[in-house]
């Protein structure tokens, strides 16, 4: 529960800008160009009137107020008023489009990580946690929306107002544009040491947050096993030390900008003094006039906003480009079982499996299976057993092609599975798995998994087969019980059979039943057992379990030993041999014994 995970893709805090990077992240922004052009044309505008209201106030001063003319004094107020109007008019539509688009972008985008992933393989998922590839969706995605709607455009926006402010600054009185800047280089250092600083605070904070979220996923998940050991107080200890990191990380970074946003303010403060002094100066000497002065001290309020403005988008753009180069990492990971381009399409098959000198391992040459050959005949049953490890639910994932086989070939119908498209191979076998998942939904859903194909007749049909319907019709709604999460509301007996129902709801001609009634109580792998003989007429069956009375009657029983076939029979044949086969039989049987004779004579 403390082992160490690995943090790394979350520590990284990337560059600021990335041009590949960017290249790919505008390729998003294309759909909505019409969109994103009308906002930087309103930003443009936006940024061109927010110059005019202090060159009205110089010009009211100096030609006005001061000479003692106050005719048009009231078109000039009028002038201002509207002018800010028409401004937040800009602004108004600018956010509301910028914002419309990153959410659209963010639709887009989540859509494809969503879709990539359903597309990657089994051992893609065996090597990446769930809680960083959820990141990739939530958190990495945000990112890229926040720069989306308040970084790309509006960085333009702030520049063209720096440059705007500037020109009329000099263009006004050199000097003491001179002067408003002076302050610009101390500025720049303070910005730097945000900068420095907040950097490693932002990192500090991305990987507490994931392992507070890794640590709540494992202890909620598990939260049986935390109770059922009294490990509350160990537990809470654990998560009290990271959240306090946390804390204390994000402490930091708010002293960080504690510092920096009163530094700017102190530092247009003494811009503002310098050029209350200067311009003072310059007035009494009679080489500057007042609304100039006035002028002057507003566009200097209005020059250190966007330069803080700058600031904050600094870290935006840094956890951007970090957020959108695991993205991209992520859509760059091809799928590891692509479908070949002259994959083909299974029609109507018979059902005839074949596993022809097949050799398979997880990881280099630790070979799980070893020279396995068997061939399953259309509308055989057929068991494989042997102890745990043997390789046994290896077989039907490989049939299934959820990891591809390293020697050897696997045929269905005479057709090497490699050649068959994934889709229409899977679409052929049902399988029924000992942990069973369901969905939140309702029970309806869980069975049909939204298949508008499948009718209501078909799915109480299927549920009738595996004695499902029974329980089903008795819940308070029917059919349309809402399932809660990991079918909690329903005991194991009961997820089981609704999986049951799920498989045969699309009529497999291959039937895969993986250790399915280990689970089940005694009354209700009776129902099951009884159903089964009609659900396996006329399908390839393919049995896992291991409990071997549950098997005596199929047509052919495989026995499996550490990822090799040791014996193959009948039930009786595998009996006479007094092989493997008979001694877990055996064993079996001295344990149902032992624990009937325990329950009979406590």
């Amino acid at each position: 529960m403390k082992g160490k995970k690995d943090y790394s893709e979350e520590d990284s805090l990337g560059k600021v800008y990335d041009h590949r990077l960017m290249v790919r992240l505008i390729k998003y922004l294309l759909p909505y160009k019409l969109t994103v052009f009308t906002a930087f044309i309103l930003l443009l505008m936006s940024s061109i009137l927010m110059l005019a209201p202090p060159i009205l106030t110089q010009y009211a001063i100096d030609n006005y107020i001061v000479p003692g003319n106050s005719d048009a004094l009231l078109n000039i107020a009028l002038l201002y008023i509207a002018i800010n109007i028409l401004g937040f008019i800009f602004q108004y539509f600018h956010y509301y489009m910028m914002h419309m688009t990153g959410q659209r972008v963010m639709f887009d985008l989540r859509k494809q990580i969503f879709t990539h992933l359903q597309k990657m393989s089994v051992t893609f998922f065996n090597k990446n946690p769930i809680g960083r590839l959820m990141t990739r969706l939530t958190g990495d995605v945000d990112a890229l929306n926040e720069m989306f709607t308040s970084g790309v455009v509006t960085v333009f926006g702030d520049l063209l107002l720096l440059t705007g402010i500037i020109a009329v600054l000099f263009y006004y009185n050199v000097t003491l544009a001179l002067t408003a800047i002076s302050v610009v280089p101390l500025l720049f250092f303070a910005a730097l040491l945000f900068k420095v600083k907040a950097r490693g605070g932002f990192r500090a904070v991305r990987i507490y947050i994931a392992k507070i979220n890794s640590f709540l996923q494992e202890n909620i998940t598990g939260m049986k096993i935390v109770q059922l050991f009294n490990r509350e107080d160990k537990n809470f200890e654990q998560f009290d030390e990271i959240n306090k990191k946390h804390r204390n990380a994000w402490i930091r970074t708010v002293m960080y900008y504690a510092f920096f946003f009163p530094s700017v303010e102190i530092l247009s403060a003494v811009s503002l003094a310098l050029i209350l002094y200067v311009g003072g100066l310059k007035i009494t000497g009679g080489t500057l006039t007042w609304g100039i002065l006035v002028a002057f001290i507003q566009y200097a309020q209005r020059f250190y906003r966007p330069i803080q403005d700058l600031s904050e988008k600094y870290n935006v753009f840094q956890s951007a480009m970090a957020s959108s180069e695991r993205i991209f990492k992520l859509l760059d990971k091809e799928e590891e079982d692509r479908d070949p381009a002259d994959a083909v399409e299974l029609g109507e098959i018979s059902g005839e499996i074949e596993f022809r000198n097949v050799w398979f391992a997880y990881k280099d040459e630790e070979w799980v299976l070893k020279d396995v050959s068997f061939r399953i005949k259309p509308g055989e049953k057929t068991a494989i057993v042997g102890a745990t490890g043997a390789g046994k639910t290896t077989v039907i994932s490989l049939l299934s092609r959820f990891y591809d086989i390293q020697k050897g070939q696997i045929l269905i119908d005479g057709v090497d599975i490699k050649k068959i498209r994934r889709e229409n191979l899977r679409r052929n076998i049902g399988v029924v798995l000992q942990d069973v998942f369901l969905f939140s939904g309702t029970v309806e859903e869980n069975i049909t998994l939204n298949n508008p194909e499948i009718s209501r007749e078909l799915l109480i049909s299927s549920a009738k087969d595996v004695n499902a319907h029974h329980f089903i019709t008795k819940l308070e709604n029917g059919y349309d019980e809402e399932v809660r999460e990991r079918g909690n509301n329903f005991s194991t007996g009961q997820k089981q059979l609704i999986s049951f129902a799920r498989a045969l709801v699309y009529d497999p001609k291959i039937l895969v039943l993986d250790e399915a009634t280990s689970n089940i109580d005694t009354e209700t792998e009776i129902l099951i057992q009884a159903a089964l003989s009609r659900l396996m007429y006329g399908r390839t069956s393919i049995i896992i379990a291991h409990r071997l009375s549950t098997i005596k009657n199929v047509d052919r029983i495989i026995v499996m030993h550490k990822g090799s076939i040791r014996e193959m029979g009948s039930h009786r044949e595998l009996l006479e041999q007094e092989g493997v086969y008979y001694r877990l039989y055996q064993l079996q049987y001295k344990e149902q014994e032992m624990a009937f004779n325990g329950a009979v004579n406590p």
